[in-house]
């Protein structure tokens, strides 16, 4: 049987980048101490969720990946650890900015590097002043014993066409990293629901495990709302988190029962690729 034991964290974060990489590191050793192999942290958690306004000051705050604090500090944990960790971080390239994930492997080397491909732009998510749309193209990585990781950014994860196109690239279980949380120009809509029923809908139609973790807090009035989870192929819960809890989730999921359920529901072998070319044509 090739199993394999995953773990979400979720939490707050200040205006201390130390601290918060200090608390994100410690959840990561708690989720090792459990048996996890692949620990995922929430999207940009090197601090508050700064893409709310648009301030060009902020820009100061990305880094070349080799020198991110954010991911120098998962390296050598995951050197230490022996883990896998999918590490979200605002990326500097030359003049450019991208919203961007270093895989991590567990020698603490950067196996590759994602950037994210949709890019929002709303109230409380002023993305698109900071980021360009990323230009690696969708990624999929060799994982503990010959699993093969799928990882989309945040916004990523309301797509389906990310997640199949992870599929056919020979994902086993899908990641996703994000800061989600109200909506300051609706305070009545709550989407947290809405954002858990995507996710599971890519676990169902692709018969494939998912990891979301989120942050949870209230940074200049806008709350995140948590709500991190671990679903098994069938979408079922296997492991969650309410709006205000702090920590750690940790499954092992069955990947040969995953490999056979997607087998026998038939989903890749109906494909119709020919008739869906409407897909990428312009609206």
């Amino acid at each position: 049987m090739t199993s394999i034991t995953v773990a979400a964290i979720q939490l707050a974060f200040g205006e201390d980048t130390s601290e918060n990489i200090r608390n994100v590191s410690d959840l990561v050793r708690e989720a090792a101490r459990k048996g996890a192999e692949v620990v995922l942290p929430p999207e940009l958690f090197e601090g508050p969720y700064f893409c709310r306004v648009e301030d060009e000051g902020l820009f100061a705050t990305a880094r070349r990946t080799h020198e991110h604090p954010s991911v120098l500090a998962m390296q050598a944990l995951a050197a230490e650890l022996k883990i896998w960790i999918p590490t979200s971080y605002f990326e500097l390239d030359g003049p450019h900015h991208y919203n961007s994930l270093a895989m991590i492997g567990p020698d603490g080397a950067i196996v590759g590097n994602y950037r994210k491909s949709h890019i929002p732009d709303g109230p409380g998510y002023e993305e698109k002043f900071y980021f360009r749309p990323g230009n690696t193209g969708f990624k999929v990585w060799d994982g503990p014993d010959r699993t093969t990781l799928g990882v989309g950014v945040c916004w990523d994860q309301w797509y389906p066409e990310v997640a199949r196109t992870m599929m056919l690239m020979g994902a086993d279980i899908l990641f996703y990293p994000t800061a989600i949380g109200t909506e300051p120009h609706d305070p009545d809509l709550d989407t947290s629901r809405l954002w858990r029923r995507a996710m599971i809908g890519h676990a169902v139609s692709n018969v494939v495990p998912v990891v979301a973790a989120n942050r949870i807090g209230t940074e200049h009035g806008q709350r995140f709302y948590g709500h991190s989870f671990i679903c098994d192929e069938r979408g079922d819960i296997q492991a969650e988190f309410s709006a205000n809890e702090t920590g750690v989730l940790v499954a092992t999921l069955d990947l040969d029962q995953a490999k056979r359920h997607r087998a026998a529901f038939g989903f890749f072998r109906d494909r119709r690729p020919e008739l869906y070319g409407r897909l990428t044509q312009d609206i």
